[in-house]
């Protein structure tokens, strides 16, 4: 087997942009989706559910992507291709969604949205372990989660912007602001794809005869399907307690998504009327904020590879899923909008570190030869934790909460705290993959 040649920071920031342009579709979505659900007449019991779209549709396409990277070569190579497909289909759903008119086209066009930005997203992963040696495999995953933040950032404060009160030439194009920040996002979104398409390379198979052979072996439906549950039935010990970790860290991070934005609209600026501008600057204000921790996150991800050198990649993780706990169950204290951002301090950290950690202990324990598909399998423990968030959070809403968007957000603060402690089941595999360098 030849051994990767080291990158340098330019070439491994080249094939990082892409996730830049991702996280305007997902930033743009968290900021504005349950506005739009509530101006187009659901209840806070409903938003849950209309939410259901993003994790489903990442629990059906990522194994399946994965599966599909793993097995393809072709001129445009093994992952980029599903890059530049799902790119632009989610470039075409984000100029459609704000154009909605009903409550279920808006709900049906964050499906296509959602299976678009995971064909895209989901061989980002595998590419950093296509193509940098063992060595550098941390910093990939960290530049990663730099880029996450500024792209993330970036969408966020476009969010935040009135952008025709600031261009009135800009009414020509958009009838509303909303209208606007959604196809600015979208052409980021495309824009950073394109960038690490035509900028970064990828390895052919060591063996091309044998690797064509075996892709031959293997299509179809029943042989997906039976490695899928192979590798699903057989994990290494190390990545089930890391999905257990997973499991807990999205369930908090889907409760702030779900409900932060509408949470300081409602009970931090006190809006009743969901087509008012007291409404419409609380959710400008919620984005604003969300700015802070993609910025935060971003400039932490700088320091993760010294402190997991120094510390282990445990003590990193748990040090950042207590701090994203903290800054959730803050919110509930908050009157001063301005304090919000020192919340979202806190959950910057945690982001940087749920964004790279888990990553950084997974490629240890996996087959080379099969990164995709458990990147696949992997990243199933973020969506089916969004899942049942979608599907139960409603009931909880309803009945346990009495409506209250901070109660929500408290349970995603106790979440962080749960997954903080599954952390430290991780130290012993940690120690042994020390002692076999």
């Amino acid at each position: 087997m030849h051994s990767k040649p080291r990158l340098s920071f330019w070439q491994i920031f080249n094939m990082s942009v892409g996730f830049f342009g991702i996280q305007h579709g997902f930033s743009i979505q968290f900021a504005r989706m349950s506005a739009i659900y509530e101006q187009l007449g659901a209840t806070p019991d409903q938003i849950p559910f209309l939410w259901l779209a993003a994790p489903m549709t990442g629990l059906i396409v990522q194994p399946i992507i994965g599966y599909m990277s793993d097995r393809t070569w072709c001129k445009l190579g093994r992952r980029r291709p599903y890059f530049l497909v799902g790119a632009i289909l989610a470039t075409i759903a984000l100029f459609v969604m704000p154009n909605s008119g009903s409550l279920w086209m808006a709900a049906g066009m964050l499906w296509v949205l959602d299976a678009s930005i995971n064909i895209s997203m989901e061989p980002f992963r595998a590419f950093v372990a296509d193509k940098l040696p063992q060595e550098q495999v941390s910093f990939g995953y960290s530049m990663q989660v730099i880029m996450i933040g500024i792209g993330g950032g970036l969408g966020f404060w476009i969010a935040s912007k009135d952008w025709i009160s600031i261009f009135p030439s800009l009414s020509k194009y958009a009838s509303s602001s909303t209208h606007l920040q959604f196809y600015i996002c979208a052409l980021m979104f495309l824009g950073g794809v394109l960038y690490t398409v035509i900028t970064s390379n990828e390895y052919p198979p060591e063996n091309i005869e044998e690797f064509n052979k075996h892709k031959q072996e293997s299509r179809g439906v029943k042989h997906w399907a039976k490695e899928t549950y192979n590798c699903i039935f057989h994990m290494p010990p190390a990545m089930k307690r890391l999905a257990v970790v997973q499991f807990f860290s999205w369930m908090g991070l889907f409760c702030m998504w779900i409900f932060y934005s509408v949470a300081v609209a409602n009970h931090i600026f006190n809006a009743t009327d969901k087509h008012s501008e007291l409404y419409e600057l609380g959710i400008r204000t919620a984005s604003s904020t969300m700015t802070t921790y993609q910025i935060i996150s971003t400039a932490f991800a700088f320091v993760i590879p010294l402190l997991a050198r120094r510390f282990g990649n445990v003590f990193v993780h748990t040090i950042g899923l207590l701090c994203a706990g903290l800054g959730l169950i803050s919110i509930y204290f908050i009157k001063d909008p301005n304090v919000l951002y020192v919340s979202m301090f806190g959950v910057g950290i945690g982001w940087a570190t749920i964004l790279s950690m888990p990553y950084a202990l997974l490629v240890k324990h996996v087959p080379k030869s099969k990164y995709g598909i458990y990147m696949g399998i992997f990243n199933m423990f973020i969506v089916i934790p969004e899942i049942l968030s979608a599907l139960v959070l409603g009931w909880f809403m309803r009945n346990v909460f009495n409506n209250n968007y901070m109660d929500a957000i408290i349970m995603g603060g106790v979440f962080m705290f749960i997954a903080a402690a599954v952390v430290q089941t991780l130290r012993k595999y940690e120690r042994e993959a020390a002692q076999e360098k």
